[in-house]
């Protein structure tokens, strides 16, 4: 799925939005919600990846473990 970016694909949104009941539309703002939640966990869990990534290297590349490399 893509991001729309054109005013037009947007102002359809709202305007589906717009017609629908009002708890059809706090549905609509919960589900944005998560959306945006998940988004920040996805980038909370990738920043902590990374920065992990030089404190396990020493752990992880050693000529015992080469063989896993390859898996």
């Amino acid at each position: 799925m893509t991001a729309m970016t054109k005013p037009v694909q947007n102002g359809a949104l709202i305007d589906k939005i717009r017609s629908l009941p009002p708890e059809r539309v706090a549905e609509v703002e919960d589900f944005v919600d998560f959306l945006s939640a998940r988004d920040q966990d996805r980038q909370v869990t990738h920043e902590a990846a990374r920065a992990s990534e030089a404190a396990f290297g020493a752990v992880w590349d050693n000529a015992d473990d080469a063989e896993y490399d390859s898996l």
